[in-house]
C-alpha cells in the first residue's frame, strides 16, 4: 500500500515544483539573447531584423564564421586578448594573494587606511581612471604594447581581488599557521604550504574576476592599442561596424567565438564557484 503523503510533504512538493519552473524560466530567458545571436549568425546576406522567429533560419550556413576566420585577423585578436587576459589573471593572483596575506595576518601603520582606501577605489566610475592610466602607460613608453594592457589591466582590477582573498583569510585559523611555525617552517613557508592550498575557492573567484574583467574590457584597449595587429577581440569586432554597413553575420559570429574561453574556465572551476563565493563572507 501507499503511504499517504502528509499535508507537510505535499506542502514542500509544490514548493519545489514552482521553484523548479521558476528556474527553469529564468534559465530560458537568460539563453534566449544567446541563441539569436547564434541565429543572426547563420542568416546569409547580413541579416539582422528578420520576421522569422525560428533559430535555424532559412538558408543557414557558416559562411560568416568562414569568412570571419579567413578574412580578418580575428584569430590574432583572440590570441591577443587571451595572452593579455591570462598575464593578468595570474598578475593579479599573484599579488593580490600576497597583499591580502598581510592586510590579514600582520598589524601595521595605516593597514585600516589602506583598506578603506582600496575600497573607495572600486566606487570610482571606470570612466574616470582612463586618462590616469593612458598618461601612466605614456610615461612607462608602454603604449601599443601586451605589458601596457597587462599594467592597467592589473591595477584597476586588484582592490576587489584583495578584499576577497582578505575575507577569506580572515575565516582560516591562525592555528594551523603556528602549527607549522612550531614545526620549523617559516612565515611563507606556512603561506605557501598551510594558507594558498586551503583558499583554493577564493583564489578561483580572484582569478575568475580578472579574466572576465580583462577579457570584456574595451575603453583602456580602445585608449592604449591603435595597431590593428595589437587589437583585442573587443576592438577586432568593432572593426567589422562600418559608416554605412555593419557585417552582422560576422560580428554575431565573433560573439558566439569569444564566448568559448571564457566558458569553459567557468565550467572548470565551477567546483570551487559556489564555496569561494560563501565561505569568505563570514569570519568563523
Amino acid at each position: 500500500m501507499k503511504k499517504k503523503m502528509s499535508a507537510h510533504e505535499k506542502k514542500r512538493r509544490v514548493k519545489y515544483f514552482f521553484v523548479h519552473v521558476g528556474i527553469i524560466i529564468f534559465a530560458g530567458i537568460c539563453v534566449y539573447p544567446l541563441l539569436r545571436i547564434f541565429s543572426i549568425s547563420l542568416r546569409p546576406g547580413d541579416k539582422l531584423f528578420s520576421t522569422d522567429l525560428s533559430l535555424i533560419p532559412a538558408g543557414a550556413s557558416f559562411t560568416a564564421y568562414r569568412s570571419l576566420l579567413k578574412d580578418t585577423m580575428f584569430l590574432r585578436w583572440l590570441w591577443n586578448s587571451l595572452v593579455i587576459t591570462l598575464a593578468t589573471s595570474l598578475i593579479g593572483v599573484s599579488l593580490a594573494s600576497t597583499a591580502a596575506y598581510a592586510f590579514s595576518r600582520f598589524r601595521f601603520p595605516g593597514k585600516k587606511a589602506g583598506l578603506i582606501l582600496l575600497l573607495s577605489s572600486q566606487m570610482i566610475p571606470a570612466g574616470m581612471l582612463i586618462l590616469p592610466l593612458f598618461l601612466m602607460i605614456m610615461k612607462l613608453k608602454l603604449m601599443n604594447t601586451y605589458l601596457g594592457m597587462i599594467i592597467a589591466y592589473s591595477v584597476s582590477s586588484l582592490p576587489f581581488s584583495i578584499w576577497i582573498l582578505k575575507g577569506y583569510y580572515d575565516t582560516i585559523p591562525r592555528s594551523l599557521e603556528e602549527a607549522a611555525l612550531v614545526d620549523g617552517t617559516s612565515q611563507v613557508g606556512a603561506f605557501w604550504r598551510i594558507i594558498l592550498p586551503l583558499s583554493t575557492p577564493a583564489l578561483s573567484i580572484a582569478f575568475l574576476f580578472n579574466f572576465t574583467t580583462a577579457w570584456n574590457e574595451y575603453l583602456v584597449a580602445r585608449v592604449v592599442l591603435f595597431s590593428a595587429k595589437q587589437y583585442t577581440w573587443t576592438l577586432g569586432l568593432f572593426e567589422l561596424q562600418g559608416q554605412y554597413i555593419t557585417q552582422w553575420g560576422m560580428f554575431a559570429a565573433g560573439s558566439m567565438l569569444v564566448t568559448i574561453p571564457v566558458l569553459c574556465v567557468f565550467l572548470y572551476s565551477s567546483k570551487w564557484l559556489i564555496s569561494g563565493l560563501t565561505l569568505g563572507s563570514v569570519k568563523g
